[in-house]
């Protein structure tokens, strides 16, 4: 198992599922199956009384919702409600509280696989272009509008280390960090398990 390179590591194992929204459960079935190759593994309505009422954990306002999950990869999911259509407006993905993109790991032959992909299903493409530590990055939008992103590391093959890439040293971070507050008690707190 890779062990990140930091001190600190976090109590979760990962992301289980990230739940998104729509309002046309098939188109989005053909776009994550049939595009982007994620099979739908669970589809569930939500049960009475949870969308609106005391029993609400925090699901959207609605009754007897779609939710559908696909294989993302890496033993974690993608989720989707399904909104009643026009019971809400399409979101900005530069709010506060909005999810801007969501970037899946793929190894280099797969990038270009994907690539090909949805340009065969006619999926306008931003890149490849270098977002730095030498990853590479290609950015579309579902038929929802959500903004995704495939990014892969240079060098890495068939084994993706994206902790190990991305995690800074303890100087590199305090030099950025430094630009939003100077405090040296709080630089040192929040870098202590970086190298």
């Amino acid at each position: 198992m890779d062990t990140p390179a930091h001190a600190s590591p976090p109590p979760s194992r990962g992301i289980h599922h990230l739940a998104l929204n729509t309002d046309d459960m098939k188109m989005t079935i053909d776009f994550w199956s049939g595009v982007l190759g994620m099979p739908l593994v669970h589809a569930l309505k939500v049960p009475p009384g949870v969308g609106v009422g005391p029993g609400n954990r925090g699901n959207p306002p609605f009754e007897n919702l779609r939710h559908y999950f696909f294989d993302a990869g890496g033993d974690t999911m993608v989720a989707f409600f399904e909104m009643p259509r026009g019971a809400k407006e399409k979101g900005d993905r530069d709010a506060l509280a909005a999810m801007q993109h969501c970037s899946f790991t793929v190894t280099e032959a797969r990038f270009h696989e994907m690539i090909a992909r949805l340009k065969g299903a006619g999926v306008a493409l931003i890149g490849p272009v270098n977002v730095g530590a030498d990853t590479f990055s290609v950015y579309f939008f579902d038929p929802n509008g959500i903004r995704l992103e495939y990014s892969y590391q240079a060098g890495d093959g068939e084994d993706a280390r994206v902790l190990r890439r991305w995690t800074q040293t303890r100087q590199q971070a305090q030099a950025e960090l430094r630009t939003l507050c100077a405090e040296r008690d709080w630089l040192e707190g929040v870098t202590r398990h970086l190298r």
